[in-house]
């Protein structure tokens, strides 16, 4: 009789154990909680795109300044006035043909 209530017991608790697992399941499984859990996971690798990001942004101007440094472009005022860009070019003149046969075009230069 013993052996008979413990086995028993046992496969009630085996039973309640199941259901409960196979419900749990079941409802990780429905719609709702599908899109719940693609929406999180999406949120998720957001964050872990815009941490990159951060990271990335960080690496580069590191990098810039170290090669600025390096290329003694970090200079103060002093050295932005010396750096300037010198005088542009004179322009050109283009003179127009004076003869009206007379044509700038490469197939009639032969």
């Amino acid at each position: 009789m013993f052996r008979r209530a413990f086995w028993f017991t046992t496969g009630v608790a085996a039973g309640v154990w199941a259901t409960t697992k196979v419900n749990r399941t079941l409802d990780k499984l429905t719609p709702e909680s599908l899109a719940l859990q693609a929406a999180d996971r999406a949120v998720l690798a957001g964050r872990r795109v815009k941490h990159f990001a951060l990271d990335v942004r960080d690496g580069m101007a590191h990098r810039e300044a170290a090669l600025k440094d390096a290329l003694g472009l970090t200079a103060g005022p002093e050295a932005e006035e010396a750096r300037a860009l010198p005088a542009g070019r004179p322009h050109l003149v283009v003179v127009e043909p004076t003869h009206p046969h007379h044509s700038l075009t490469r197939k009639e230069d032969h």
